[in-house]
C-alpha cells in the first residue's frame, strides 16, 4: 500500500515540476531583453559543516558547498526556464554544488535501526538566477537543481576515512543508505527588506520553495543583521573591486535567520521518488510536516573577502527523532 502511494505521490510531484518549468518558461520567453543588466561580479565561495563541534555524530552529520558567480553563466541554455527580473534589477548568475550526508543516531550498529533516520547522502548542482534589485530592496531567486542521492555521492567513503584519520568509531550501516537515484527540482525564493536603522541593522523578509524529487517544501521567515555592515541588497554581500565605491571597505556584524517549513517530501527519510528499492527508508507517516531552521552566527569582511562561522538548528524531522545542531565555516572572495 505504502509503495503505491509513494508511486502516485512521485507522479503527482513530476507532473507538477513539468508544469513550473512550462510556466517559467513561457515567463522567460515573454519577459525583456535585460542582457545589459547582468553585474560583472565575480564571487567564490566554500563552506564547511559538520556536528562533531556539539559532540555528537548523526542525523545530519556533514556537509560542503562550493559557490560560483560569474556573469559567463548568463549564457548558460538552463537560463530559458529561470525567472527574468523586472525592470531595474540586476542579475547574478551562479552555479552551487552541494553535497551533505546523514546518518542514525549510532553508527557503530551494522543493522538497521528500525524507526531511525536512514543512511542518505546527495550531491548537486543548483544553476541559479538572482534578480536584486536594491531600490525596492528585495531580491528574487530562482534555480534549477540536478545531481544523485545514493552510493554514487562517495559518502560511506568519505566518512568511513575521516574517521579513521581522526580516531572516530567506523561508520557500519552504510550498505542500508537510500539507494541511488535522480536529484532534479526548481527552486524560487524571495526577499524583501521589513526595517532597517541606517546601515547598523536590517530585517529581511525571506519566502522560499522547492519542487523536485529531494526535496518539496515550502518556507517563511527571516534574517536579522546588525553591526557594521553595508546594505543587505546593495550587491550578494561582496563585490569586485571597481564595484565598493561608497560601501564599508570593512564589515563585521552578527546575523541570525529563522524559518518554519511545510514539508511535501523528503528523499533523505523517504527515499528517491523514482527507485524505490531501498533496504530502509521511513514512511510518509512518520515524516514531520512542519520543521523549525534557525541559525546565528558572525561575519567579518574586508575588501573583496569575507568569513563567516555560525551555528544551526532544526527541530525533529520525523516521529521519535531529537533536535539536532551543526556549526558551519564559510570563506567567500570577490576577484
Amino acid at each position: 500500500m505504502y509503495g503505491f502511494t509513494s508511486g502516485a505521490m512521485g507522479m503527482r510531484c513530476l507532473l507538477l515540476f513539468g508544469s513550473l518549468l512550462q510556466l517559467a518558461q513561457a515567463h522567460a520567453q515573454s519577459g525583456p531583453n535585460d542582457s545589459a543588466a547582468v553585474s560583472p561580479d565575480r564571487l567564490i565561495g566554500y563552506s564547511f559543516a559538520n556536528d562533531a563541534y556539539f559532540r555528537t555524530d548523526y542525523y545530519f552529520t556533514q556537509g560542503m558547498t562550493l559557490n560560483v558567480v560569474h556573469p559567463g553563466l548568463r549564457h548558460s541554455p538552463v537560463n530559458r526556464v529561470l525567472l527574468r527580473p523586472r525592470a531595474g534589477s540586476t542579475s547574478y548568475f551562479g552555479v552551487r554544488l552541494r553535497y551533505d550526508g546523514f546518518t542514525p543516531l549510532r553508527i557503530q550498529d551494522p543493522f538497521i535501526r528500525v524507526g531511525d533516520r536512514p543512511y542518505a547522502s546527495y550531491i548537486y548542482a543548483a544553476l541559479y538566477r538572482m534578480a536584486n534589485n536594491p531600490s525596492r530592496r528585495q531580491r528574487l531567486t530562482s534555480a534549477v537543481n540536478l545531481g544523485f542521492i545514493g552510493p554514487a555521492a562517495g559518502a560511506k567513503g568519505f566518512q568511513t576515512t575521516l574517521h579513521e584519520w581522526l580516531g572516530a568509531p567506523t561508520p557500519r550501516g552504510w550498505d542500508y543508505q537510500v539507494q541511488n537515484d535522480v536529484v532534479l527540482g526548481y527552486q524560487l525564493g524571495a526577499e524583501k527588506q521589513l526595517a532597517a536603522v541606517g546601515r547598523l541593522a536590517e530585517l529581511i523578509g525571506t519566502a522560499d520553495a522547492s519542487l523536485g524529487t529531494l526535496y518539496t517544501y515550502a518556507s517563511a521567515g527571516g534574517l536579522l543583521r546588525v553591526g557594521k555592515l553595508n546594505p543587505y541588497f546593495q550587491n550578494l554581500g561582496l563585490t569586485s573591486r571597481t564595484n565598493r565605491a561608497r560601501l564599508r571597505k570593512f564589515q563585521l556584524y552578527a546575523q541570525a535567520r529563522t524559518e518554519a517549513r511545510l514539508i511535501g517530501y523528503d528523499a533523505t527519510l523517504q527515499g528517491g521518488l523514482l527507485n524505490r528499492h531501498n533496504s530502509y527508508t521511513l514512511s510518509a507517516n512518520q515524516v514531520k510536516r512542519g520543521v523549525l531552521r534557525s541559525s546565528a552566527g558572525l561575519v567579518v569582511a574586508y575588501g573583496g573577502v569575507s568569513v563567516e562561522t555560525s551555528a544551526a538548528f532544526v527541530s525533529p524531522e520525523f516521529d521519535g527523532a531529537r533536535r539536532h545542531k551543526w556549526v558551519q565555516f564559510g570563506l567567500e572572495a570577490a576577484f
